[in-house]
């Protein structure tokens, strides 16, 4: 059972001023914060089989994944920030949607690529990822995490065509650009412009948890993913 939630409206004769950007925002930030725990799982075979629409999010150990995710849901725990990146290699879902009803899905894979987990651990692990991306029947979109300082790394690449046939029959993809704040503002630009050439049709979009930077636009991009027609009909 889903339940979508229109981005509220203002009646056609009134003469209150329209922020329709705040408002979608306001909508979407709501929703995100309903996320809760779901379930974790050690291997593919152990997560559940869904119907609703799954995000996921993706990224190499310290790109800022953990943040991110608590910063859009606004709870300071729900993804867990190991001490120890690399550590965590389990594929953590969490429940999104009003009033108890799941209406999507937001599913935290395990970083990749942290020099201190063995290499066998590694391949294991960039297995594990690429079938679930590949192979996810409900999956819906994808985040990719990616630290603007360093740009895409070898991983990342591997992953964007591991998803690339997927992306052109339609899945929504997304890099965000963590630790936005550690740049200038024409830095900023300079990594935005390079990462959508990157990006091969996805979006792209800076954020910094500290500045609050991008937090309103990511958010309303993963409602609409999650709730296409109501995105549809209230544009």
């Amino acid at each position: 059972m889903t339940n979508h939630t229109n981005p509220p409206s203002v009646p056609p004769h009134s003469t209150a001023p329209v922020a329709p950007a705040k408002t979608a925002a306001a909508v979407a930030l709501g929703w995100l914060h309903t996320a809760r725990f779901l379930t974790t799982a050690p291997q593919l075979h152990f997560l559940p089989s869904l119907e609703v629409p799954e995000i996921a999010f993706v990224g190499r150990s310290n790109a800022g994944k953990s943040t991110c995710i608590n910063t859009l849901t606004q709870q300071k725990q729900l993804a867990f920030a190991s001490k120890k990146p690399g550590r965590t290699q389990h594929i953590n879902l969490f429940s999104l949607g009003k009033q108890g009803l799941t209406d999507a899905v937001l599913t935290d894979l395990p970083g990749y690529g942290y020099a201190a987990v063995p290499k066998q651990d590694k391949i294991r692990w960039q297995q594990v990822m690429a079938n679930y991306l590949v192979t996810r029947e409900n999956l819906k979109g994808i985040v990719l995490m990616c630290d603007p300082r360093h740009g895409l790394t070898e991983l990342d690449e591997v992953l964007l065509e591991v998803i690339r046939p997927r992306i052109e029959e339609g899945l929504k993809f997304l890099v965000v650009l963590t630790k936005a704040d550690k740049l200038t503002r024409s830095e900023q630009t300079k990594a935005l412009s390079i990462m959508k050439l990157q990006a091969g049709g996805g979006e792209v979009r800076l954020f910094s948890a500290p500045k609050r930077q991008g937090i309103d636009e990511i958010a309303l991009l993963l409602w609409q993913w999650a709730h296409p027609a109501d995105a549809q009909s209230a544009s």
